[in-house]
């Protein structure tokens, strides 16, 4: 084994390292410094050490994995079996669907894995993860029984990125699923597609949300806009609201939807696809004064930088300004972002903003982020990038 070499970096960054945040910035790093892509490297910082993966692309050069050793193969099962019982309660409500592995929520930067079943799907976010795909497989196999373990590679700038045809999926181990499958969230039937579908086959990510608009949609009339293949609307269904209208531009995804429907025995008359620009409809049915008890607005990332986030602002208030307007007196909107730099606070603020240009008030009945299965270490407020607030929307008066 080649001797580790060591990188010195400011001391300006050693509270922030201390305190767990995984990242180094290629920019607070001296120009002349130079790894190989998937390199281990011992961090020295005043008097903290730690160990990480050098990246020569992306603006993240060092994901920080250790501050006690340099991993090895027991080192990363560790890991891997902490974030397993960690995911127990999810088994104990018979959700076979959840995110195993959350990158630097449980310690492995950049890599998660979701689960499917018996199926794992594993997903890279940086070059150099490669370098321990090998660790990482025998490490889930000796937790859970798994039939296959797929892999799919998005070596972006942007984690967030919603966009399935920026990933490649390939076999790691086992045997790969004949085409879709269905998995079971909190005693809902989903079919997911592991080699085609966004993410790596459902929106994991709000299980509870969800749940929670099943919550509050007895005998209303609900406009889910992005659905994608319609996870929100199922549970609409279940909790009795009188009708669901799904609306997305995807193509096949009307068919996934209804296959949905008609796995958990609903009445397909309570349920409509419309495939349309989502932006564009919520403009038609304000024109025409039609409106919804509840609007759920889940749309994909509007940023992929910190440079876009003034214009992901800017599209979320028009977004949420006309959708406004859908909801019925006294209605419902259930607002949701997954763009990382938009703060939950700034998200508050656009929706107050939206608002005031609607002639409207929102007054906030619940507010929620990421589940259990997609935890965020106290020192990475990077991590916490899901806000979902569902807010009564009142006239001004």
């Amino acid at each position: 084994m080649a001797k580790l070499r060591e990188i010195t970096v400011s001391n300006q960054l050693k509270e922030r390292l201390a305190q767990g945040h995984p990242w180094i910035y290629r920019d607070r790093l001296q120009k002349e410094a130079r790894f190989e892509t998937g390199e281990w490297v011992r961090v020295k910082c005043g008097g903290w050490t730690g160990f990480g993966l050098w990246d020569n692309k992306g603006p993240i050069a060092i994901r920080i994995f250790s501050q006690r050793q340099l991993p090895d193969p027991r080192w990363l099962k560790a890991r891997v079996q902490s974030a397993w019982e960690l995911r127990s309660p999810l088994r104990e409500q018979n959700c076979t669907a959840y995110r195993w592995l959350f990158g630097e929520g449980d310690g492995l930067a950049g890599i998660t894995v979701d689960l499917y079943g018996e199926y794992a799907v594993v997903q890279t976010y940086m070059e150099g993860a490669s370098v321990i795909l090998d660790w990482l497989v025998n490490a889930l196999l000796a937790v859970a029984p798994l039939q296959g373990i797929l892999w799919r590679t998005k070596h972006l700038e942007n984690s967030e990125s919603e966009n399935p045809q920026e990933s490649k999926t390939q076999l790691l181990w086992g045997k790969e699923p004949k085409g879709d499958i269905t998995v079971k969230e909190h005693g809902l039937i989903f079919q997911v597609n592991l080699q085609t579908g966004q993410k790596t086959g459902l929106f994991l990510d709000h299980r509870e949300n969800r749940r929670f608009v099943g919550e509050i949609s007895q005998d209303k009339t609900v406009l889910n806009c992005f659905s994608y293949t319609g996870a929100f609307s199922l549970y609409a269904l279940r909790g009795g609201a009188s009708h669901v209208t799904n609306v997305d531009i995807g193509k096949h995804l009307a068919a996934v939807a209804d296959t949905n429907v008609r796995l958990n025995n609903f009445d397909s008359d309570r349920h409509t696809f419309v495939t349309a620009d989502c932006f564009d409809l919520l403009h038609r049915y304000a024109q025409e004064q039609q409106t919804f008890d509840i609007v759920i607005l889940d749309p994909p990332t509007f940023a992929k930088s910190k440079q876009n986030r003034f214009a992901a602002i800017r599209a979320y208030t028009k977004l949420n300004a006309i959708a406004l307007k859908c909801v019925a007196p006294n209605g419902l909107l259930v607002s949701a972002s997954c763009t990382s730099q938009v703060s939950p606070e700034a998200f508050k603020e656009m929706l107050a903003t939206a608002a005031e240009s609607s002639d409207r008030r929102i007054q906030i009945i619940h507010e929620a982020g990421q589940p259990l299965d997609h935890p965020v270490p106290a020192a990475f407020a990077e991590g916490r990038y899901l806000k979902f607030v569902v807010g009564k929307v009142n006239q001004v008066f």
